[in-house]
């Protein structure tokens, strides 16, 4: 198994020995720094595996940095900061952070979040390496009382169209192309969003709750502990 590098970028010496403490203690290799330029020179000669960014930083501060590395490479990053500011949560997700914990946290938490998004990372590349096979050249896929013509990305239910996001249709398709499969959460993400995202696989439960609000007897069952599957009656043995 990879033993997988971290970089903690924060200004509090007392914050970094803790976090490092954890992370070392779980078999990670780690990097300590203090400001946002140190962390771009680790990033220009020697990139970790993942960032831990603190926000406010002296100099460059988390928020520019994460918006940095997003820009060159899909590498995993947790934020955190003092202030627990909707916004600051927000502007952090949306400018690549793919978690964010606010001070005081729990290094056991920390811990158990990084070990989560690099997990993604290892479901990630086994997807790629063992894609799922699709059905080309269908121009329409039918599935029960679900139709959906994929060329023109439209949805069918019981005859009558239904409104789909992009992310929605994709969901379907993927469910109705191998019926009775159960996906894992992982899966579905690495098909939906891209081999390169590394959040939070509860945005498979948010889209899934999504369709069902549409669709109200689209049958998608829950596999516990496992993801999805869209649920067809067998004709034969």
């Amino acid at each position: 198994m990879k033993s997988y590098q971290i970089a903690v970028v924060d200004d509090d010496a007392q914050i970094r020995e803790i976090v490092e403490a954890y992370l070392n203690k779980e078999g990670y290799r780690t990097m300590a720094l203090s400001t946002g330029e140190s962390a771009l020179e680790l990033w220009k000669n020697d990139p970790p595996d993942m960032w831990i960014l603190d926000i406010m930083l002296p100099g460059m501060n988390g928020f520019e940095l994460c918006r940095l590395f997003r820009k060159e490479a899909e590498v995993p990053i947790v934020m955190i900061s003092a202030r627990d500011e909707e916004v600051d949560r927000i502007l952090g997700i949306e400018l690549g952070g793919d978690d964010y914990l606010t001070k005081p946290f729990s290094p056991r938490e920390l811990v158990a979040r990084v070990n989560r998004l690099f997990h993604r990372v290892g479901s990630i590349r086994q997807a790629m390496e063992n894609p799922v096979p699709s059905q080309p050249g269908h121009t329409a896929i039918e599935a029960g009382d679900l139709r959906l013509v994929l060329e023109e990305r439209r949805v069918f239910w019981r005859g009558e169209e239904v409104e789909m996001t992009l992310k929605e249709f994709k969901l379907l398709q993927t469910l109705s192309e191998q019926p009775n499969r159960a996906f894992t959460r992982d899966e579905l993400l690495t098909l939906i969003w891209g081999d390169n995202y590394y959040g939070s696989d509860r945005a498979i439960d948010d889209l899934v709750k999504r369709l069902r609000r549409k669709i109200k007897e689209l049958p998608v069952d829950t596999v516990w502990g496992h993801g999805y599957r869209l649920r067809m009656e067998r004709t034969g043995p």
